[in-house]
């Protein structure tokens, strides 16, 4: 039986607010299969994105261990976590974070500058990527030019342009609409079939048919589906009271 490509123990990150401590993640346990596509489900402040962060190398966890395909991700200085970001990890975000005053096609081979990659070879592998998202004839398009789903695909083709084992979605469908964000979906799964392993955290609910395997949490805790689906049912029934009492 093949080793977890991402093994998760005892996870803690908090993050202190004053005189108060905010415990994001609590003593959490996680193994995340290689080419599996993972779903972590959970409602806002549930701290879904801090572990998503927290595999990306983007931030360092209070307590536990995170290994990566048998790397220890929290014992690494921050020149080593740039490699490996770099490497391994294809990140993409709710918000695309595309740079505005480049194209397209310069968003997506962006990334290869760091790598020292010659210019005509990034822009070559960029069209490629751009073609494969459905997008080669937006190429020379500002993301002021594109909509919300064309913004996430070029973020996809970014995502891909140093061939990583391992894609990180954070609400990827989340500033999309309910069309645009299905063929996101798609697009994830198509990414999982060739092979890689997708790790999306998400409050949409359509992302766990693409799943793998799901996992959920409340609080920093990884929970049961049971226990999930109550505690979203109490919330939901809050709000509703509360708009109708407005």
């Amino acid at each position: 039986m093949a080793s977890p490509f991402i093994r998760i123990t005892s996870l803690q990150k908090h993050f202190d607010m004053g005189r108060v401590v905010v415990r994001a993640l609590s003593s959490v346990e996680l193994t995340v299969e290689p080419n599996s596509f993972t779903v972590v489900m959970g409602p806002s402040g549930s701290g879904k994105s801090t572990l998503l962060y927290l595999i990306g190398g983007l931030d360092r966890p209070t307590g536990g261990h995170i290994a990566v395909n048998g790397q220890s991700i929290e014992t690494l200085d921050e020149n080593q976590l740039a490699v490996y970001r770099r490497r391994t990890v294809g990140f993409i975000f709710q918000s695309f974070n595309l740079i505005p005053t480049m194209s397209a096609l310069e968003n997506v081979a962006f990334p290869m500058r760091f790598a020292r990659i010659p210019r005509r070879k990034r822009l070559v592998k960029a069209a490629e990527l751009l073609k494969r998202v459905g997008l080669e004839d937006r190429a020379y398009h500002k993301p002021t030019e594109l909509s919300g789903g064309q913004q996430q695909r070029v973020a996809i083709a970014r995502a891909l342009i140093n061939d990583p084992q391992l894609i990180l979605a954070d609400e990827p469908t989340g500033n999309l609409d309910t069309h645009s964000g299905y063929s996101i979906m798609q697009l994830l799964s198509e990414l999982h079939r060739s092979g890689r392993t997708v790790f999306v955290v998400t409050h949409d609910t359509r992302m766990i048919h693409f799943a793998t395997h799901k996992t959920f949490l409340l609080d920093g805790r990884v929970v049961s589906e049971a226990e999930y689906t109550a505690a979203s049912t109490l919330i939901t029934d809050a709000e509703n009271t509360e708009k109708m009492n407005l």
